[in-house]
């Protein structure tokens, strides 16, 4: 049965929020969940011009120095690790400066309403957004922005039709309230992988050097995951933004071709479960869990366990590791359903890159 979701919001529902939380989607799925009220929801929508902490809110960002500005696009970047505008724009001095504006990655920019063809340079836009702390620095955050004196994605509604799941394939987003920001506290780490969280810093980020880390860091990342069935004997997860796929072969043959980040998997089927054993990897940055790197002896259990609505897969995920762990270590994780649609694929620029890092998160 498809549930067909549609939820209003004010005129001022920022677009940071929708591409950031994904709040319609989540409250969407809670929905059919019976968790959260229609009064919950319309309080959750009304709330949407609240600034919301997410990872990588920008620390360096005034939010009570808000301006609107109007400036002719330079250039435009749909590239990881986030999209950005370049703008010429006038300065509160009068003087013409080049502003970056930074929004989400691709996809959620895409969820968003955005395109890679949404702009070009010679573009005349209008944006609100706050300005970077330091007032000599072109730099702003996005509330709205508009071309041609249309507001540009989806500023005013969302819409989506999420079909429940009966047997794991679909599109899913991560739950709500699963922060990986940080490296996990209890695992029972080495004295290698001691010394990794100790002098943790997020600037030690493979994607600030557009790297991608492979499981189990990569199913916990806030991008959309799909599960299809290539065969009978073949199921794939891909993911939004990621380099390759996983393939699970149920028929459980050996490992061909040389070792990588994504592994060589296994799969079967164990009490209505999906049960996924991976091993074959190479060495891999944050490859184990937010700073906690990987070695080419990493071993992976995961448990794919499908809730009776079909509209959420909780994860039961073994790691073993004996280069940063002194024993295996078992974590959860959870997905919920969103509406179908392609994979987002987009190449990290080393400029994309930098600007991430220029924004100070």
């Amino acid at each position: 049965m498809a549930v067909q979701g549609r939820f209003k919001k004010a005129q001022n529902v920022s677009l940071i929020l929708l591409t950031y939380q994904k709040i319609f989607m989540i409250s969407m799925g809670d929905l059919m969940n019976k968790s959260y009220s229609l009064a919950a929801l319309l309080m959750l929508v009304l709330a949407g011009s609240v600034p919301v902490a997410a990872h990588h809110s920008h620390a360096t960002i005034d939010r009570n120095d808000v301006r609107v500005l109007r400036g002719t696009v330079t250039k435009y970047s749909w590239s990881m690790p986030h999209v950005f505008l370049k703008v010429e724009a006038p300065n509160p001095a009068g003087k013409i400066v080049e502003y970056s504006i930074e929004m989400n990655h691709p996809a959620a920019m895409t969820e968003a309403g955005w395109s890679r063809d949404s702009f070009k340079a010679g573009d005349v836009i209008t944006w609100e957004g706050a300005h970077h702390k330091n007032k000599a620095r072109a730099y702003s955050s996005m509330n709205w922005l508009e071309k041609d004196g249309v507001r540009v994605g989806k500023t005013s509604q969302m819409e989506g039709l999420i079909t429940p799941s009966t047997n794991f394939t679909g599109l899913w987003d991560r739950a709500p309230n699963q922060p990986t920001y940080a490296p996990p506290k209890g695992w029972p780490l080495n004295a290698r992988g001691q010394e990794l969280v100790d002098n943790f810093s997020e600037d030690q980020n493979p994607v600030l050097t557009c790297g991608d880390p492979g499981p189990p860091k990569s199913m916990t990342l806030p991008y959309s995951h799909q599960i299809s069935r290539l065969d009978e004997n073949t199921l794939i997860i891909g993911r939004d933004l990621m380099e390759g796929q996983r393939v699970v072969y149920l028929d459980k043959r050996e490992a061909m071709g040389p070792p990588s980040k994504l592994g060589h998997s296994i799969g079967w089927f164990e009490d209505g479960d999906l049960i996924v054993e991976s091993s074959h990897f190479i060495a891999d940055t944050w490859g184990g869990h937010t700073g906690i790197d990987s070695s080419d002896q990493k071993h992976l259990l995961e448990r794919f366990s499908l809730s009776d609505d079909g509209l959420a897969i909780n994860l039961t995920i073994t790691l073993t590791d004996p280069v940063y762990l002194s024993q295996a270590v078992t974590f959860t994780h959870k997905w919920i359903k969103v509406a179908d649609r392609d994979l987002v694929q987009t190449p990290c620029t080393e400029e994309s890159a930098q600007l991430w890092i220029e924004a100070g998160f």
